[in-house]
């Protein structure tokens, strides 16, 4: 007979998603805007195609490398949370929550403001809006993603299954219809132009490489989730192998396919680079065809961002490093629904103040790399403290291949900080904001022990 006094049980995450949700994670969050804004300001920076496709390579060859940290990173840890659980237990609770504060304060709410404006954008190749109507149908959008989200794990992971397979099967039909189709135009793919970057040789080298970066972000998110899936052990690495190749050869033809339409030049005064390909291939069915693609990736990628980043707060509040508030799972929806409420208001702030997608994207990369690097040490910690050895996958070539991974994220922090100093240090700002709040919780924590 049961206690009638006993407290009733605490609501837990669902456990619903398995090895298809979590590449549809992966790949719906990484094919967001990169693929579709990235192209033309990295023509900017060189002068032909060939390093634009080596960049492309051997920044999926990077990502590739820093799959396999984070597939062993979550297949030791798989709880909810991720990244900020990897390094709370390799560098302690002050670690983990200016990880969390950054996620929060720019680095996810960043994309989800910035996705927002283009989702709109190309809504209004159908319908013309004014400046405040384009600002409240991204309000809009973020609402709407929001109360998803809200009412359940299982209802998200179905829309982002979904716009996974429709943007995906969009660019491959644009590739496949671009190589096959005889649209009379010739081949571009062999002009060069002068590049327009101001940087100097290595200086616009690094700056294409952070656009590369910044087209390829998103796999670090997949073990956010953990706690949702079925079997995490198995699912994330998996996901990381299927999802991360899949997205490199996604990428690289269609810069091939921009490349060959459009030459160098084309590709560089383009502002919708997708679009103007399309317009070529298909006339104007084209346009309309890949406007209703992007939107449908923008939307995915966030909500993508919206099915993890709301784990590390609901992770963090539960660890008492942050507002307790954000400690809740629903009752009847079982989602951490009010770290959703606050993921969405803070993009909404983010929108209101930033404004463009440009500048809002700006921000972010530079802060991303300094936590790969992070987390990558948190890897050499995790095995020496023997934190989850048994039974889960591990990085091969250790500890080379990590090593290659953290190599390659200071080689760019190095020389992006040395060619853009005043942009980094302006990103260094938006983290070390969180340092006064940690001293504000930390001195809580110590009154109420």
């Amino acid at each position: 007979m049961s206690d009638p006094q006993a407290k009733p049980a605490r609501p837990t995450l669902r456990k619903s998603l398995g090895l298809f949700d979590g590449i549809t994670i992966l790949v719906g969050i990484t094919i967001g805007a990169g693929i579709f804004s990235a192209p033309q300001i990295i023509a900017g920076f060189t002068g032909s195609f060939t390093p634009i496709l080596w960049l492309w390579i051997a920044g999926g060859a990077f990502i590739f490398i820093g799959g396999l940290v984070y597939a062993e990173l979550g297949s030791r840890m798989p709880d909810t949370g991720g990244e900020y659980m990897y390094i709370s237990r390799a560098f302690g609770p002050f670690a983990g929550f200016m990880f969390g504060w950054s996620q929060l304060f720019i680095i996810r709410t960043s994309p989800l403001a910035g996705l927002a404006i283009v989702t709109v954008n190309y809504f209004t190749y159908f319908v013309e809006l004014t400046h405040v109507e384009r600002i409240a149908a991204a309000l809009f959008i973020i609402l709407l993603l929001a109360i998803l989200n809200y009412v359940g794990v299982h209802r998200a992971g179905f829309y982002q299954r979904l716009t996974t397979v429709l943007k995906v099967a969009g660019l491959m039909v644009l590739v496949l219809l671009g190589f096959t189709l005889d649209y009379g135009g010739e081949n571009l793919l062999g002009t060069a132009a002068a590049p327009t970057g101001t940087l100097g040789p290595v200086g616009n080298i690094i700056a294409a490489a952070f656009m590369v970066v910044f087209a390829y972000m998103g796999f670090e998110r997949v073990g956010y989730s953990a706690g949702e899936m079925k079997d995490p052990r198995r699912t994330i690495p998996l996901t990381m192998f299927v999802g991360i190749t899949a997205i490199v050869v996604i990428y690289v033809l269609a810069n091939l396919l921009y490349h060959q339409t459009l030459g160098m030049e084309g590709v560089r005064s383009s502002r919708i680079v997708a679009s103007d390909t399309a317009v070529l291939l298909l006339g104007p069915l084209g346009a309309g065809f890949i406007a209703v693609t992007v939107m449908i990736s923008t939307t995915g990628s966030m909500n993508g961002t919206f099915m993890t980043a709301t784990r590390v707060y609901y992770a963090m509040a539960r660890d008492g490093l942050f507002f307790k508030w954000l400690d809740y799972i629903h009752p009847v929806y079982r989602t951490p629904s009010r770290a959703i409420i606050a993921h969405a208001v803070w993009g909404t702030v983010i929108l209101l103040f930033r404004g463009t997608f440009e500048t809002i994207m700006a921000g972010m990369v530079f802060a991303v790399l300094i936590f790969f690097g992070a987390n990558t040490l948190a890897l050499f910690r995790l095995r020496r403290m023997g934190v989850g050895a048994e039974g889960g996958y591990r990085v091969p070539l250790y500890p080379w291949t990590p090593a290659l991974f953290l190599a390659g994220i200071l080689v760019l922090v190095v020389l992006r900080a040395a060619f853009e100093w005043y942009n980094s240090l302006i990103d260094l700002a938006f983290i070390v904001t969180g340092l006064p709040f940690w001293l504000i919780w930390r001195g809580r924590r110590g009154r109420s022990g």
